[in-house]
């Protein structure tokens, strides 16, 4: 697939726009994690793949490092209004279905050896097998958190062609799939 299929397929595929970067251009911040400790989403300690059970940051920063390319692409939700909840998770799960579907939609494409991040916390499972100190049910479909990966994202987005903010009522969720090699023609 070219760049430019890719990009279409991820707009077909629901993402509301998306771009190339080179990974040695993002900027990781290790203070990013600090957002995840403050436990502000309620899932700090309680997921296989938040933190601190995700791993050391400076772990995921040189495992993110080691690839040449990112393909990072994102969701915009319409809300009522900024208090629209339920809104912001109908909004989180379509791009969590996004994230599973580009790790399916472009194995080929990308090889096996990516790194696909997500939004948020993992939640393909309502309950996490961590909180039954269970191992993870799904470890080849589960999903880490660019920001767990002290992605900042605010500096990713604009780089990627997108804004981080998309205008009042809205909700943005980016992620991103990391791959070795050249950029696609």
């Amino acid at each position: 697939m070219t760049q430019q299929e890719i990009l279409e397929k991820l707009r077909e595929m629901g993402a509301y726009k998306a771009g190339f970067v080179p990974v040695n251009k993002i900027v990781f911040e290790p203070e990013f994690r600090k957002m995840c400790e403050s436990n502000a989403c309620g899932m700090y300690g309680r997921s296989w793949m938040c933190p601190p059970h995700v791993g050391p940051v400076e772990e995921l920063i040189a495992k993110a490092k080691a690839y040449d390319w990112a393909l990072v692409y994102q969701v915009v939700g319409e809300l009522e209004d900024s208090y629209d909840f339920e809104g912001m998770m109908e909004t989180g799960k379509l791009m969590n279905e996004l994230t599973q579907a580009v790790r399916e939609v472009f194995r080929e494409t990308f090889g096996e050896d990516t790194l696909h991040l997500g939004a948020g916390g993992c939640r393909l499972c309502p309950v996490c097998a961590k909180q039954t100190e269970e191992p993870c049910r799904f470890p080849d479909k589960a999903l880490a958190s660019l920001e767990a990966y002290g992605v900042a994202v605010s500096q990713l987005a604009p780089m990627a062609g997108m804004k981080y903010i998309n205008g009042p009522d809205t909700v943005t969720y980016f992620g991103a799939v990391l791959f070795h090699g050249d950029l696609p023609d």
